[in-house]
């Protein structure tokens, strides 16, 4: 007897063992490929930043006409995903040295990464020779930081020459005899009339045009799919299995108090419609017992109505849950589509005129959040409890209505407050205008 329990004990420990090193095993095989990947997203990131906002050249001051504060919003976006790029490299690098593993799709996405960061390895000498003659905090600063701090550590050096100071500048608070933007004008003329400029637009025209078709057929699966999964789920898989199950036993004809009385009040309302035209002689002349034959009929044909509104509405339920879950599904094997849709939607609202935005936030405001908002949150919830087959609470309805609404004016206006502020301040000056 113990013989057999240590046994079984000890299987039991050598296949946890073996689990445990099969999934660790299936890791560590899996990890060049998954820092690739992430190093990959980031570069894709800071791509899509330099093509919608500083023409697809470098992220810096020169390339795009920007105030201080929108610039160190960008340099922190660049900082995250160049950090990024170079810890998820070395990953790479330390995990393919011990697995020894190879994709062509490898060289695919190093070659795209090796040109995002190329326009930044500038930035790493100056930063290298910075940390040479500063070795004191050389453990504290990034490869490139926000101009702002790295203008506050500068300030800060207690044995700094002015020379060296000049040397690590800021470019933004650099001055000169000619403006910066003179200058961006001659630089985009002299592009224009370079040989290879034609081949450039080209070239961005054909990558704006596979994002383009990207993003809309994305948001064309995000709708599809799980509508598709829902109408389906439900037709042919649940509603089958539900109408079985309750056909077998003696089913609930009313899944709530609601469905009984509307149930009940058509009911009362044949049999007065039948009495009525019995005593205006509209119709043949019917006995009582005649006229209580038509009412049973009627509510046998009632309860059959709502015995399959009721299984509508339980299908409804399953069919939503697995609606959902494909919606996740989707959400999460698509990380690069959703990068793709987000700077395809930030190319389209900034793409917008001042007039335009600030119509867009009225709109969407008084519609969610204005005067006229509750009966239509109202009517979508109350349309909504029927759908899952519950009862239209009053006060449950009316609580949401008092509360939801109002959150969500506290996030418009925080936004508003937050960001638009500072990345448009025209469109908040013509927000202020439409609604005074």
């Amino acid at each position: 007897m113990k013989s057999s329990f240590f046994t079984k004990h000890t299987n039991f420990l050598r296949e946890k063992v073996k689990n445990s090193w099969d999934s660790s095993h299936k890791w560590l095989v899996n990890t060049p490929e998954r820092a690739l990947e992430e190093a990959y997203q980031a570069a894709q990131i800071i791509k899509n930043i330099e093509l919608e906002h500083f023409g697809n050249q470098k992220i810096s001051p020169e390339s795009g006409n920007y105030t201080d504060n929108v610039m160190s919003y960008w340099q922190v976006y660049l900082n995250k995903n160049l950090t990024i790029i170079k810890a998820k490299l070395t990953e790479f690098r330390l995990a393919r040295s011990i697995t020894n593993t190879s994709n062509p799709l490898f060289l695919e996405k190093l070659n795209f990464i090796d040109e995002v960061i190329a326009k930044y390895s500038q930035d790493e000498a100056v930063h290298a020779q910075h940390r040479l003659a500063y070795p004191q905090t050389s453990s504290t600063i990034a490869p490139i930081e926000p101009l702002q701090i790295r203008d506050d550590k500068m300030k800060n050096q207690p044995d700094s020459s002015p020379e060296e100071a000049k040397k690590v500048q800021p470019v933004m608070k650099k001055t000169g005899f000619i403006p910066r933007s003179i200058g961006r004008t001659i630089n985009k003329i002299k592009s224009d009339f370079n040989p290879q400029s034609e081949q450039q637009f080209v070239k961005d025209y054909r990558v704006s045009r596979k994002r383009t078709r990207t993003a809309v057929k994305f948001l064309a699966m995000l709708v599809l799919v799980p509508l598709l999964t829902q109408i389906l789920s439900k037709q042919l898989i649940i509603s089958p299995i539900l109408e079985r199950v309750r056909g077998e036993n003696t089913p609930e004809i009313f899944l709530n108090s609601e469905m009984e009385e509307e149930a009940l009040q058509e009911l009362k309302s044949f049999e007065r419609q039948l009495r009525f035209n019995n005593l205006i002689h509209e119709a043949p002349l019917l006995s009582s017992e005649a006229i209580e034959e038509k009412v049973k009929h009627k509510a046998l044909e009632l309860a059959e109505e709502f015995i399959g509104k009721s299984n509508n509405a339980i299908s409804n339920v399953f069919a939503d849950l697995i609606s959902l879950i494909a919606f996740g599904v989707v959400i999460a094997t698509s990380k690069r589509e959703i990068v793709i849709v987000k700077s395809f939607m930030d190319e389209i609202v900034y793409g917008l005129s001042d007039s335009a935005k600030a119509f867009l936030i009225i709109l969407f405001t008084d519609i969610f959040v204005g005067f006229h908002s509750p009966h239509g949150w109202e009517v979508i919830l109350e349309g909504l409890s029927e759908h899952l087959g519950l009862p239209a609470n009053r006060s449950a309805i009316f609580l949401f209505i008092a509360t939801f609404p109002v959150i969500l004016d506290t996030i418009f206006k925080y936004w508003i407050f937050r960001y638009l502020s500072r990345l448009s301040p025209s469109a908040l000056a013509t927000l202020k205008e439409m609604d005074e």
